[in-house]
């Protein structure tokens, strides 16, 4: 009896051993490991991965400030700065009118100067106008910028959006697309109406001196365009379609999209080779 428990403590010894030295050894046959996968059944679907939580909330952060998805883009060398609806400036507009923050599009601007990537800009414009000095703190960095730049008027570019579609390099406009040339006006209360005027009649003439200094256009013409009676109901001012605006000279071209970006491509060559902006010939 004695050698036989003997024999028994020593193969649950070397049993025990060889569970310690292999555990999946030690397991009984037939019983399934745990997580395992038993022949003959199915994979399950791979359920797909949720989006990083930093992609979604920079996505909603673009929504709310720009008004706009980010959408995934091919990369190029040409930034496209969309202005739509009204310009806002220093007067907060209500929420239900669409609109271009000048404190969004200037920084998309001075990133477009700073870019080495970037070699050219395209302006899009369908624009009612706004607020004349931030309309023009924009023309005057477009006109500014050291790369190639183009405007395209495609629905409209109204009051203060006629100063920004010639600050560009070069101007194109559709053949349905409209421009309202009209004087300057204040909204609210107004004070001390002849220093008031006097501000106007100021800032009017920057206006003028801006736009034919950017265009084609005289500033006797676009002057007379701006105080023209009879063809705006109850106003003063001009509406010119698309070819209209290219023959007072207002406007370069008519074209869309396509003939926009062959003109910037040819203009970002043309700096590379001369080491200077093309622009267009000024006024004889």
């Amino acid at each position: 009896m004695g050698k036989k428990k003997r024999g028994v403590v020593i193969a649950v010894s070397l049993l025990y051993r060889d569970v310690n030295q292999n555990p999946s050894q030690g397991q009984p046959t037939g019983v399934a490991q745990p997580g395992a996968r038993l022949a003959g059944q199915p994979q399950p679907a791979q359920q797909p991965s949720p989006a990083p939580q930093g992609e979604s909330n920079a996505s909603l952060a673009n929504l709310q400030q720009m008004g706009q998805m980010e959408l995934p883009e091919p990369k190029s060398n040409i930034h496209v700065l969309n202005i739509v609806g009204q310009v806002e400036g220093h007067m907060v507009l209500p929420p239900q009118n669409k609109t271009s923050k000048y404190e969004h599009l200037i920084p998309q601007l001075v990133a477009v100067e700073q870019n080495p990537s970037i070699e050219g800009l395209l302006i899009i414009l369908n624009t009612v106008g706004g607020d004349v000095e931030a309309g023009l703190a924009i023309a005057e960095t477009i006109a500014g910028l050291s790369k190639p730049t183009v405007s395209l008027v495609l629905g409209g570019g109204h009051s203060i959006g006629v100063p920004i579609a010639v600050s560009a390099d070069y101007s194109f406009i559709s053949e349905t697309a409209t421009m309202t040339i009209h004087p300057l006006r204040l909204t609210g209360q107004v004070l001390s109406v002849p220093q008031t005027y006097e501000y106007l009649d100021k800032m009017q003439d920057r206006v003028i001196r801006f736009v034919a200094r950017h265009s084609r256009i005289s500033e006797e013409k676009f002057r007379e365009l701006m105080f023209t009676t009879g063809e705006l109901a109850r106003d003063i001012g001009t509406v010119l379609v698309g070819r209209d605006a290219v023959r007072y000279r207002l406007i370069d071209e008519v074209g869309g999209v396509g003939e926009a970006l062959a003109w910037l491509d040819s203009a970002i060559a043309h700096l590379k080779e001369h080491g200077r902006k093309r622009r267009r010939e000024p006024l004889q």
